[in-house]
């Protein structure tokens, strides 16, 4: 982690409290080599988009699904937030005529080297059957003799929906070519009776797989090896992402922090036990699309880091940038089919014209959290090449206004060219020279740094 504090030495509980609610905050964003983001609701337009609103994007250096030989980089993008996991009669799909992309980028100045898109095959069609209300299984009699899927697009799994991924070289002219097509997501997890595979013998989502023998079939079924050397993996996963977003914005109420466990003579529970803390993403899912691509097929950029009380590492690394985007054709006609006027089930949307990008997602709550509502929607139309426009945010951060009139803190609220080194431009900065991430149960894993053992 990268942050520059200067703090009062004052030993009230209130100050405690309201420095480590702060650390909290700025902490979450804040990235390193292994780095995350995350914005669930970050600017007005996208939120009335939710299929194409990005939530989190993870990049970080690992090794092949099948090969622990050979080092990747890892990128997994989420999307749609507030996902209902039970919303059995017609599950989240992703949106059938927009873009979905991975961008890498020089570190430093956030010019586009290449972008991965992914593109996903109609909702109305992938149907085997249309004369039922079921998109899985089948309710065959007697119960459990048949109807489950215990395949990847067998009979039981009535909706499939399939995606292609385009790679696009902005450094050679903008050159295209695809990669992959017709390629299959997995069913969703409707239950033990439908997709037991996903299940144990409790009927409870299974979890915590660190190898690819431990994933479940219908997993290990749809992550593909494409020729050109990238593997790729589309479909549906539980938020793992923690935050209180309702108490952060709720004038930075410190309920994270409180709790009622007996036995603590001030009350509170320490942050990272079971009884400590709200999460505001539990108990819903996202849609994930994600991608490895070989280190030795990335180019490698100097970038500097800011180095400070809390990070020791090298000032000068070398690697990639990152970041997702989100977009849509230039133009949606919606099409009455009954001419009434009147919107209704019939009706159907043509695209056309060229896509244009509606969202970006590279560092851990930027727009979401430091960008003012004037300029949220900007920065989503625009590239990372653009974001000294949107400096003063970094440079001059509200929220540690925020923090310091609520809870008397002493945080710098002006000239942050610390946040500024880390924020603009806009892109993640994954060093690409690290070891592969551990894995629970590898040597030199520690369950505290951001993954695995990486502490850089």
């Amino acid at each position: 982690m990268m942050i520059n504090h200067s703090l009062m030495q004052r030993s009230s509980r209130s100050l405690h409290v309201g420095i480590s609610v702060a650390c909290a905050i700025v902490a979450t964003m804040l990235g390193s080599s292994a780095a995350r983001a995350a914005n669930h609701s970050d600017a007005p337009l996208i939120k009335l988009d939710p299929q194409v609103n990005l939530t989190d994007v993870y990049a970080f250096v690992g090794t092949k699904s099948d090969n622990s030989n050979e080092r990747v980089l890892n990128v997994v993008v989420q999307v749609r937030p507030f996902s209902e996991p039970g919303d059995g009669a017609i599950f989240e799909r992703f949106s059938p005529d927009a873009r979905y992309s991975v961008n890498i980028t020089n570190p430093a100045t956030g010019a586009l080297l290449r972008r991965y898109d992914f593109q996903f095959s109609p909702v109305t069609s992938g149907y085997k059957r249309t004369n039922t209300v079921l998109s899985y299984g089948q309710a065959l009699a007697p119960l459990g003799a048949g109807g489950q899927i215990l395949n990847v697009g067998d009979e039981n799994q009535n909706y499939t929906q399939t995606y292609t991924v385009t790679r696009v070289d902005s450094d050679r002219g903008n050159r295209s070519t695809v990669l992959g097509s017709n390629l299959l997501t997995p069913p969703p997890n409707v239950g033990d009776r439908v997709t037991p595979l996903y299940n144990d013998a409790q009927g409870r989502a299974r979890s915590g797989a660190t190898t690819f023998a431990a994933l479940d079939l219908y997993t290990q079924q749809t992550i593909y090896n494409l020729p050109s050397g990238e593997t790729v993996w589309a479909g549906h996963r539980e938020d793992g992402f923690y935050s209180d977003i309702p108490g952060i914005f709720n004038l930075l109420d410190p309920r994270i922090l409180a709790s009622s466990a007996a036995g603590n003579p001030d009350g509170e529970t320490p942050l990272g036990t079971p009884s400590a803390g709200t999460d505001g993403f539990r108990g819903y899912n996202v849609l994930v699309y994600a991608i490895q691509i070989p280190i030795s097929d990335l180019p490698s950029f100097s970038y500097n880091v800011y180095n400070n009380a809390v990070y020791y590492g090298p000032q000068v690394q070398r690697g990639v940038g990152v970041y997702a985007s989100t977009a849509r054709p230039h133009v949606r006609l919606l099409f009455d089919r009954t001419g009434n006027g009147s919107s209704n089930d019939n009706d159907y949307t043509k695209a056309n014209g060229p896509f244009i990008q509606v969202q970006r997602l590279g560092n851990p709550i930027f727009n979401e959290g430091l960008v003012a509502l004037q300029d949220k929607d900007n920065l989503n139309a625009t590239p990372p090449t653009v974001d000294a426009r949107y400096a003063t945010y970094a440079l001059n951060p509200e929220i540690a206004r925020l923090v310091n009139r609520i809870y008397g803190t002493q945080f710098q609220e002006t000239g942050r060219t610390d946040l500024q080194s880390i924020f603009i431009p806009e892109v993640l900065r994954v060093n690409t020279e690290t070891e592969p991430v551990r894995l629970a149960g590898q040597p030199g894993f520690n369950r505290l740094s951001t993954f695995g053992g990486d502490r850089t």
